[in-house]
């Protein structure tokens, strides 16, 4: 049996194209502790070549690989992913910037710095992130200023929605704890079902269940105001959710109030290190903490990334199968951003019907404007004349990059006939090189340029010269105003 599983090992090595790891053969050996020449005797090669392999000056060679495999479980597919062939196509996008004003290093530089140096091409990168961050920042600080005519401070609300958008809105020691009490609740209904055949697992039951097991709190249905989910009395540790409230949104108030119980030092601890402006601000962020939690926990991290790329992201889809709502399910997949695990990067916003963004988020390059309403051209704003439907659209921004858009509304009753229904466009997206990624994508004619519409950001900051739909010029351009000439603007831009 042995025998059959290393000629198999080989045949994959033999697949395998040359690599240059030095990276992760130093890696390897700090994490094993040892010196060069206890680690080149495990490999059974001389302390030289080790060097010269930890070096990047010779390629790997099947019998190391092999070596590799054998003695430290090392998985040789993931060793072929070629990562500095994709940190080299990071460092190009990085160095297209006009900023660098075509200076760019050479293809041969930019390969060698990924291969030998990866940490500091990794911190050219993240750099170079920084300062476009930097210059979305100041337009926006621009238009603070045009709009009040001193620079303001940010309220609580955008101080955490900026914590959770430099966070990369993916939050690690809460996504593994979530994870971790959907295992266990997962096992206990395995072990339910062993048991039972009749048994049928419902996951609401779970967590009440849970909640009076674990902290002695009893889950009620009394509630019926229309514009409360959940409401807490600590004295007789009774929560309660609203009876009206489907299904998945009283599940995700019952996670939410077991994260506020069981993980409320974690939560603490995140937002003392994210020194807020304000203690208003950080009761704000942990409530958005819970919410993460409670996402996280009803979309478990490595399964549900596993079922968005299997399902080819199809909303519907992933809501039935996870029991969620289709919102529930966008918002998730915008935290997907788990180091070695990390999903398709997306945008993700919720709109309301004046425009204003009351949810956001960007994995992407593409951003929302933080104040004034989205481009009127985003489809987005479509959505509300077809209600109930996913629409799509091609999209290229002002810096030439090219997006599949997804579109969709939601309603959300708070009572009966008599009583409010909140509506708001839900907005996803990728790039489009990950359009194949989503079943949306099928149909579409992505290959002509003519296909795309031209979308912005906010007018203030977008300099489209020709837009129809501009309603604000842009804070960085000139205007020119002349009495004998009316264009669809009033304007033209210097």
């Amino acid at each position: 049996m042995f025998a059959i599983y290393k000629l198999n090992l080989y045949k994959c090595v033999m697949r395998t194209p040359k690599l240059f790891i030095g990276q992760k053969l130093r890696e390897l050996r700090d994490e094993q502790q040892m010196t060069q020449a206890q680690f080149a005797e495990q490999l059974g090669i001389s302390t030289s070549y080790l060097n010269q392999l930890e070096n990047n000056q010779r390629h790997v060679t099947a019998s190391v690989l092999l070596a590799l495999a054998e003695r430290f479980a090392v998985n040789i597919a993931e060793l072929s992913r070629q990562d500095s062939d994709r940190l080299m196509a990071d460092l190009l996008e990085c160095y297209a910037d006009p900023i660098f004003d075509g200076k760019a290093p050479s293809s041969r530089e930019l390969r060698l710095a990924a291969q030998n140096s990866p940490s500091v091409a990794l911190s050219v990168i993240t750099m170079h992130q920084a300062l476009r961050r930097a210059s979305d920042q100041l337009a926006e600080l621009d238009d603070t200023i045009n709009r009040s005519g001193v620079i303001g401070e940010p309220t609580p609300y955008e101080e955490v929605r900026d914590y959770f958008h430099f966070k990369n809105n993916y939050v690690d020691e809460l996504d593994v704890r979530a994870e971790a009490l959907a295992a266990h609740l997962a096992q206990q209904h395995a072990s339910q079902k062993q048991a039972d055949r009749q048994y049928q697992p419902d996951r609401n039951q779970s967590l009440r269940k849970y909640l009076i097991n674990e902290h002695g709190v009893s889950v009620g249905e009394e509630l019926d105001a229309t514009n409360v989910l959940r409401s807490y009395n600590p004295d007789n540790r009774l929560l309660r959710v609203n009876r009206r409230a489907p299904p998945s949104t009283q599940a995700f108030q019952i996670a939410h109030q077991i994260a506020l119980l069981e993980h409320r030092e974690a939560m603490d601890k995140i937002t003392d290190e994210a020194q807020f402006r304000s203690e208003e601000a950080a009761d704000i962020c942990r409530i958005g903490l819970a919410n993460y939690f409670a996402g996280a926990m009803l979309m478990p991290y490595a399964e549900f990334q596993s079922a968005a790329r299997a399902r080819r992201h199809d909303l519907v889809d992933l809501a039935d199968q996870f029991d969620t709502s289709v919102e529930q399910v966008a918002h998730r997949l915008s935290t997907l951003q788990r180091p070695g695990l990390s999903g398709v990067p997306i945008f993700f916003a919720r709109i309301d019907r004046a425009g204003n963004i009351t949810k956001r988020h960007s994995a992407t390059r593409l951003q929302f404007a933080r104040f004034g309403s989205a481009c009127p051209l985003w489809n987005a704003h479509r959505a509300f004349e077809t209600p109930g439907q996913i629409i799509r659209q091609l999209a290229e921004t002002p810096d030439g990059v090219r997006y599949l858009c997804l579109a969709c509304t939601v309603d959300k009753p708070t009572g009966g006939y008599k009583d409010p229904t909140q509506q708001y466009a839900l907005a996803l997206g990728c790039e489009i090189k990950f359009k194949d990624d989503f079943v949306y994508s099928d149909t579409l004619a992505a290959d002509s340029t003519e296909h795309f519409e031209p979308i912005g950001t906010s007018c203030r900051i977008c300099e489209r010269e020709h837009c129809v739909q501009r309603a604000l010029p842009p804070l960085k351009r000139g205007l020119k105003i002349d009495t004998n000439y009316r264009g669809i603007i009033p304007y033209t831009l210097s």
